[in-house]
Order: C-alpha cells, then sequence, then structure tokens
C-alpha cells in the first residue's frame, strides 16, 4: 500500500514516519517476489532497506550523493528513484542493470561493481564540489567486507586530511560474499560486542536527556572526538586516523539512522557512521544462508531452494574435485582466494586441509603477492579468483610472480562473457593483460576433463601458469579427444582442409556448430583446440596454412591483444596470404544480459561466425 504511493524520487519523504515500518517490510516482499523470478543480488539488499530509507530521507537527491561500493545493495535505492517497473526485466538484456549506473538514472551517482572504491570516488566528488564552491552531502556507503580492501585504507588516508564534510557510512553485517576474515573482521566485532561501551553510552545519554539543556550536552558528547568510546575503547582506528567515528547505530531503526545522519552532516571533516545490519534481514532462508542468497538464481520463495537446480556439474565444481585430489597427493599444495571460498569452489579444500587454505579477503593485490612469497617458500600456491576481478591485481602478478617466474597457479573461473551482472563482470579481458607479461603461460580448457588435465599440468610445470575457464555448465562433450598436455601445442581434433578453425576454450564447442554449418554448405573444414593462448602453437598455425586457405580464430575475449591477433601477427612475420577472420568480444564493454543473448549480440553465436566465413569467402 504504501510503497504504491512512492512513483517518483523523494516521493519516501510524503510517507508519515509512523509508516515507515510497513514501508520497509512491503520493500523486503517486492524484492523477495521480483529477485525470485530474474534473481539477482538479494541478501545484500534486504539488510540495506532501512539504511536506503534513512539516506533518501536525510538527503536531498540529486544534488547529495550518495556512492554505493560494488552497488549489489542499491535496489531500495533504485525503487526510492522511480524505477519499480524496471525490476520486471532486472539485470536482463537492454533491461535494468544490477548495479548503479548514471546512463541509467541521475540518482546514480557513480558507477560500480567491484569492491572497496566508495569512498575514493565520494572523496573525488567532494573535493569537486568543494573547488566550484557547492554545498551539497556527499555519502560513501561501503560494506565491512569491502574494507578488507587495501584502496579503501589508501582513500580513509586521504579523507582524514579534509575539512569539510565527507560522509562514510559502514555497513557491517559480517559478510562480504561469504563470512568475513581476519584483524578488520575481529576489530569491527569487537565494537559490535562491546555491550559495556554501548549500555554506559546509552546510560549517559538516558540520564542527560532528563535534565535542563541536556539534549544540547548530548549532541556535544556525540560530535567530541573525546567522546565516551574512547574511555571505554582505546585506540579506536577511525578516530585515531583523524577521522570522527559515529556508532555503532542500529542499522535496521529509521529513527535512529536518520537522527546520527543530522549529526555526521554537522561534522566539519570525514566522519564514519558505523551501522550494524543483518544480510538477508526477513527471509528466512536468507539469513540462515546468506552467503546462497548474495548472489541469487530464481527461487521458490516458500522453500528458498532454486527453481531450476543444477543436475550437471560446472567448471567450478570440477576444479573443487580437482584441487581436493591434488591436495591429497601434494603436501606443498596451498590454495588462495580472496573472500570467495564457495563462488570458486575452494570450500571442500578448506574443509579438509585448513591449514592449507588462505582466504585474504577482498584482496586480490595482497592475494597474488601473498601467493608469490608461498613460492618462494618452496609451496605451490594456487590462487583461484574471478577473471574480472584478477584484474586488480595486475601489478603484482607482472612484478611479484613473472619478473621471479615463480610457480604460481591462477585459477581464473567466470572468464569470457558471464551474464547478468553486466559490464563490471564480463570477463573478456583476461587473455589481453596476461598475455603481455612475460613468463605467464596461458591455458584454457575445451570441456572438463581437460580442466582437469590443465590443472595438474600447470601444478608440474614450476612456472607462473594461468589455466581460464568459463562460468556454467561444463562442456562433456569430446571425451575421446584427450592427448597429453603439453606446453604451447594445440590439438587438432578434425583435420581437412579449405577452412581452420582455431578456438580457445569455450568456443571450441562454439566451433563444433560453426564446423557443422559449414560443412552442410559444402565446405572441408578443420577444428583445432588451441588449448595454449601464450604461448601459442606457431607450427599448428603454419602447417594449417599450408592446405587452408581461411584461418578463422575464435576467443570469448577482445580482439586487442588476444589469440586472434597472435595469430594474424605469425602470418605476417611469415608474409602469409591466406585470409584470416578473427572473431572476438568488440572493443567495447559487453552489457548485462543472458550469455547466449549476448553472443548472439556481438557475433559470437555459430549462426554469426558461420555467416562471416560465407562471407569472406564470397558466398
Amino acid at each position: 500500500m504504501w510503497l504504491e504511493q512512492i512513483e517518483n524520487p523523494n516521493d519516501i519523504k510524503k510517507i508519515a514516519k509512523e509508516n515507515y515500518g510497513e514501508l520497509a517490510e512491503e520493500i523486503r516482499q517486492f524484492l523477495i517476489e521480483k529477485i525470485s523470478v530474474t534473481g539477482g543480488h538479494l541478501g545484500s539488499n534486504l539488510g540495506a532497506v532501512e539504511l536506503t530509507m534513512a539516506l533518501h530521507l536525510s538527503l536531498n537527491l540529486p544534488e547529495d550523493k550518495i556512492i554505493w561500493d560494488v552497488g549489489h545493495q542499491s535496489y531500495t535505492h533504485k525503487l526510492l528513484t522511480g524505477r519499480k517497473d524496471g525490476f520486471d526485466c532486472l539485470r536482463q538484456f537492454h533491461g535494468m542493470s544490477g548495479f548503479p549506473k548514471r546512463k541509467e538514472s541521475k540518482f546514480d551517482a557513480f558507477d560500480t561493481g567491484h569492491s572497496s572504491t566508495s569512498i575514493s570516488a565520494g572523496l573525488g566528488l567532494v573535493k569537486a564540489r568543494d573547488i566550484r564552491g557547492q554545498k551539497n552531502t556527499v555519502v560513501s556507503v561501503i560494506g565491512d567486507g569491502s574494507l578488507t580492501g587495501g584502496m579503501a585504507y589508501e582513500a580513509l588516508n586521504n579523507a582524514a586530511k579534509l575539512e569539510t564534510n565527507f560522509i562514510i557510512i559502514l555497513n557491517d553485517n559480517n559478510m562480504s560474499i561469504s563470512e568475513n576474515v581476519g584483524g578488520v573482521s575481529k576489530y569491527l566485532n569487537n565494537i559490535r560486542t562491546a555491550s559495556g561501551y554501548l549500555d554506559l553510552k546509552e546510560g549517559i545519554y538516558n540520564a542527560l536527556k532528563g535534565t535542563p539543556g541536556g539534549d544540547n550536552m548530548v549532541s556535544k558528547i556525540r560530535r567530541a572526538k573525546s567522546s565516551v568510546k574512547q574511555l571505554v575503547i582505546p585506540g579506536m582506528l577511525f578516530e585515531d586516523m583523524g577521522i570522527t567515528y559515529l556508532g555503532p547505530v542500529d542499522g535496521h531503526s529509521i529513527a535512529a539512522l536518520t537522527r546520527v545522519m543530522r549529526e555526521a552532516r554537522r561534522v566539519k571533516g570525514a566522519v564514519l557512521i558505523h551501522v550494524i545490519t543483518q544480510k538477508g534481514k526477513g527471509y528466512g532462508p536468507a539469513e540462515r544462508h546468506p552467503a546462497r542468497f548474495h548472489g541469487a538464481e530464481p527461487f521458490d520463495i516458500e522453500t528458498g531452494l532454486p527453481s531450476h537446480p543444477r543436475t550437471a556439474a560446472n567448471y567450478t565444481d570440477i576444479f573443487s574435485t580437482v584441487m581436493c585430489k591434488l591436495g591429497q597427493r601434494d603436501e606443498s599444495i596451498v590454495a588462495i582466494t580472496a573472500a570467495m571460498p564457495d563462488g570458486t569452489g575452494l570450500k571442500r579444500f578448506r574443509n579438509m586441509y585448513p591449514e592449507r587454505f588462505f582466504d585474504v579477503g577482498i584482496a586480490e593485490e595482497h592475494a597474488v603477492t601473498f601467493a608469490a612469497g608461498l613460492a618462494a617458500g618452496g609451496m605451490k600456491p594456487i590462487v583461484a579468483v574471478y577473471s574480472s576481478f584478477l584484474q586488480r591485481g595486475y601489478d603484482q602478478i607482472l612484478h611479484d610472480v613473472c619478473i621471479q617466474n615463480l610457480p604460481v597457479v591462477f585459477a581464473i573461473d567466470r572468464a569470457g562473457l558471464v551474464g547478468s551482472d553486466g559490464e563490471t563482470h564480463q570477463g573478456i579481458f583476461d587473455l589481453s593483460y596476461l598475455s603481455g607479461i612475460p613468463n605467464m603461460n596461458i591455458c584454457a580448457p575445451k570441456n572438463k576433463w581437460e580442466l582437469s588435465d590443465m590443472l595438474k599440468f600447470a601444478v608440474k610445470l614450476g612456472l607462473p601458469v594461468a589455466v581460464r575457464y568459463p562460468r556454467g555448465q561444463a562442456y562433456a562433450g569430446l571425451r575421446e579427444h584427450r592427448p597429453p598436455v603439453e606446453l604451447g601445442k594445440a590439438e587438432w581434433i578434425y583435420r581437412e582442409r579449405e577452412i581452420a578453425l582455431f578456438a580457445v576454450g569455450s568456443m571450441v564447442k562454439t566451433a563444433e556448430a560453426v564446423r557443422e554449418r559449414l560443412k552442410g554448405e559444402g565446405y572441408c573444414v578443420s577444428l583445432v583446440n588451441a588449448r595454449f593462448v601464450k604461448p601459442i602453437d606457431r607450427e599448428a598455425v603454419l602447417e594449417a596454412c599450408q592446405d587452408h586457405r581461411i584461418i578463422v580464430t575464435m576467443e570469448e575475449n577482445v580482439q586487442n591483444g588476444g589469440y586472434g591477433e597472435k595469430v594474424l601477427s605469425c602470418l605476417n612475420e611469415q608474409r602469409l596470404s591466406n585470409k584470416c577472420i578473427v572473431v572476438a568480444v568488440p572493443d567495447a564493454y559487453v552489457e548485462h544480459g543472458n550469455v547466449e543473448q549476448l553472443k548472439r549480440e556481438i557475433g559470437l553465436d555459430a549462426e554469426s561466425i558461420a555467416r562471416r566465413v560465407l562471407e569472406a569467402d564470397g558466398q
């Protein structure tokens, strides 16, 4: 009933205070119903309902700015800014994004999708505001999981020097995707559970409020840096840095949140509001299993179970099984993840070999150099990470792993198009950004058996190796084609003449369909599983040029710096005149949507590729 009255931005301010609780519950029900159909980030959004409402009640949008770290908790923000109808096509092709998007709404102040960036971006908006002589409020929201990322501390270090207002909200739910780990989590937990401090603080505040002028004294105490919390919790990290700390605050009390927002806006400097929330609040299955409902597939509301449960293993499952077998056979195998033991398939390895499993939090840079240190110490580290997140550790791969030629294996999950999470999560750059690094070796399996073989090969090689594999069900075809993995050697699957298809990893399956289409047009077609992107099999390429007039390369990676350009370079160096068609992702960011639909849109589906070949041959 109350949600129906919110059709435009700032309509929430027309709702009476006594109805805020009902509105919050309506928002939760709306989100549960919609996400159960489309899928999406549920737990984080259910936990941030009251916080978002309080921000919209306290601020004047879009003049004031909210920057959401990662942005996966911005669904309520989208609801309150007039985008309710967009939830029917949430994260679908040409539909509403699951993250903040400036091109989608002027109420989205900054595009996000990866963690630990909101304080830096907010500080930039603050400085731009001050230079331009404006007076608007800037609020950066960051989760306690994102606070494990080093970039957040670089920004806090700079923010501490501010002499104008900047509000940072620490949304503390003791979770990132999985449960938080490390010293930051322990530190915040100590604050969370410091009942003596909370009881003393509230006791003093309540006593003062009953005296003449007490309200004014309470406000002064709350604003003072040397307030009661300094006496009870010495060495407050944020205060010691020069950032005013307010909290902890009940993140599900709109009254408490709006009150602390009023206090925070009066601070002449950076101020951090520590808000305690519950991930998944209001929906039993999400409260009990917050990691499962971080990024949920469509599900049955009553049970919380997936509407379309998986029946076949995906590539992450295969990786998980192989890791456990490797760990059993070799005690020098260690596994590293950046806050994603579930998502990367390392949960089983953690349970079996806890002393050889390391979750470093959302800190990819640290994960890579930590792995380099382990390798230098005689261990065999395997870093499991999503393709789009490994970008954050690029310098460490180059400087700390590859210069020293250390035996670190990068198990790169979600390589290629990943679908609904859109531009920030598509794993379409790794072949390019990794292949320019000396000493790096890169391979991609065509099916689930080859993933197993490549992981075992990578560990034995004793050099930096990246094994990249896609999201989704593991391909089970071509099982009979399983020659041993050799460094830099491709695999001829079908050897004919006229047209040679060189496919990388996940594109081998597509290449099979392309081959069938071309054979239906009367062509003789060879199919080569590239296997290695670095080093490429130059011998196989040159051999194909002898009796194939058209060479086609296929990869789920941007063309610039990818496999196809390496093949082209090989042909040019030998001054060969064979026609070469490079099939790759165009030089653009790919939006959210169903993967098969996205492939059709950018020409990576079998029909589009076959058509390109026919057109190139004058058909």
